[in-house]
């Protein structure tokens, strides 16, 4: 039986990515992360990850929680790093 860790590690996601997709969408970390592993792999999903992130750090913000904006960028700044595809050329 695969543990939720065991999901995670199999995803190509991280866990702020997963929580911040939970946050987002108001589900459960599990529901997140088979969302997430569903539009990594779909032509216009990382742009809605992206765009949950960020909508993600705008409510941080707008409640005052520094704290938690910071890490969402952090999330933000690795997802896209992750999931650049080199220009085709």
């Amino acid at each position: 039986m695969l543990t939720l860790q065991d999901c995670i590690e199999l995803s190509e996601l991280t866990e702020d990515e997963i929580l911040a997709i939970a946050e987002h969408e108001h589900v459960p970390e599990m529901v997140a992360l088979e969302l997430g592993n569903y539009l990594v792999h779909s032509e216009s999903g990382e742009r809605r990850i992206k765009r949950m992130i960020a909508d993600d750090i705008k409510d941080a913000r707008a409640r005052g929680d520094l704290k938690h904006a910071a890490t969402l960028r952090m999330a933000l700044k690795h997802f896209v790093e992750a999931h650049a595809h080199p220009a085709a050329g």
